[in-house]
């Protein structure tokens, strides 16, 4: 008879057999007969947004730019632009759990100013009832290719999804898993025309706690619009090879905020050439220019916040030489007040946080609401 004292020494005996021979135990079997069965979705199959020159040749599926852009722009320019900011898969199903089969681009899963989940996750959002998007769940990445199971026990019913993708980090293949026999369609990106962003190390997402709340994804989720993202962490410098790309596109509006890594010389000598370059590939495309923030900190080092009050004075110069040359449809947002007015809206005075991400989505949608009339 085995009495609970000699349990413990019979499991070993049958862990040790099981060694030896390569036996699995009984547990180990019913662990894997009852792992769920998932229906895989390679999102390659359909189009994701954020991604542009759809019919060009790439290295990666999921760069940004085409092939052909890594001989005009920077070197730095074209290794950040395999970083896959910006772009969301859509979806819809009634599955009650969704599950990842990822292969990251990179090992390295963070930044000097970026979280793993921010640099390298996913970030999960759903149409509610109302028909208002609305976060679901985040997943960092547990190693460079995995499969997951990101989120489960969803309530029933039919519901339309967006997956944000990593900010920093690029992808190598990306299939989402649902429950076998719920349904699953893919949805293809809206047949509307994007705001196109081009800035700086805060338009690529430094330093968001995840992919959703950059105020580029924000700003996305309000409007209900498609969002190209042309964020480049330390070289958005308002390049003409970055405005020829730009301008292949059929935006909605152009929005310049690039001043952050540029003084008042190279913003008088760069702003004005790419907005006429923007204008003579797109002669009916809103363009907005955005003023340098402030670091949350310059109110106590003059130095910085003279710098600031330079750049502010250069942009301001262009937009009044280009306003009087005749340009219309341009627009101007202030960058004072971008981050708030109480030094707590970064995450190191520079980049913001996630207050100072929505913070400066609230400064820009009032001038781009009005950008976007009629289109």
């Amino acid at each position: 008879m085995l009495t609970p004292a000699r349990l413990p020494l019979v499991r070993f005996l049958l862990i040790a057999v099981g060694a030896i021979f390569s036996v699995p135990l009984v547990a180990q079997s019913e662990k894997e007969s009852s792992e769920p069965e998932v229906a895989w979705h390679d999102v390659t199959t359909w189009d994701i947004e954020g991604r542009e020159w759809v019919d060009e040749e790439r290295y990666s599926w999921f760069d940004r730019f085409p092939k052909r852009a890594e001989g005009s722009v920077t070197e730095r320019v074209w290794e950040l632009s395999r970083a896959t900011v910006g772009m969301l898969v859509r979806f819809s199903s009634d599955t009650d759990t969704i599950w990842l089969d990822y292969a990251l681009s990179k090992g390295v899963f963070n930044g000097v100013n970026t979280s793993p989940i921010g640099h390298s996750g996913f970030d999960l959002y759903a149409r509610d009832g109302a028909g208002e998007w609305r976060w679901v769940k985040s997943a960092g990445p547990r190693k460079q290719a995995a499969q997951i199971e990101m989120v489960t026990g969803l309530a029933s019913g039919q519901r339309e999804y967006a997956l944000y993708l990593p900010l920093f980090n690029g992808i190598d293949s990306l299939s989402l898993g649902v429950s076998d026999g719920s349904h699953f369609k893919p949805l293809a990106p809206r047949d509307i025309r994007p705001i196109v962003f081009y800035g700086t190390s805060i338009n690529h997402g430094a330093s968001a706690s995840r992919a959703g709340m950059v105020h580029t994804a924000i700003l996305g989720r309000w409007f209900d619009r498609p969002v190209v993202n042309l964020g480049f962490s330390g070289n958005g410098r308002m390049d003409a090879a970055v405005g020829e790309l730009m301008g292949d596109i059929d935006a909605a509006v152009y929005v310049i905020d690039c001043a952050p890594n540029m003084n008042a010389a190279t913003i008088l000598e760069k702003c004005v050439p790419l907005v006429k370059q923007l204008r003579a590939a797109q002669p009916d495309t809103p363009i907005v220019l955005v003023e340098d923030r402030r670091n949350t900190n310059s109110w106590i080092q003059p130095e910085r916040s003279a710098h600031h009050d330079a750049n502010h004075a250069a942009l301001r110069q262009c937009y009044a030489e280009l306003r009087a040359a005749g340009f219309r449809d341009l627009y101007y947002i202030e960058g004072d007040n971008l981050l708030g007015n109480d030094s707590e809206g970064t995450a190191d005075g520079s980049h913001p946080s996630d207050l100072g991400f929505w913070r400066q989505a609230k400064v820009f949608e009032p001038i781009l609401r009005q950008a976007l009339i009629g289109r």
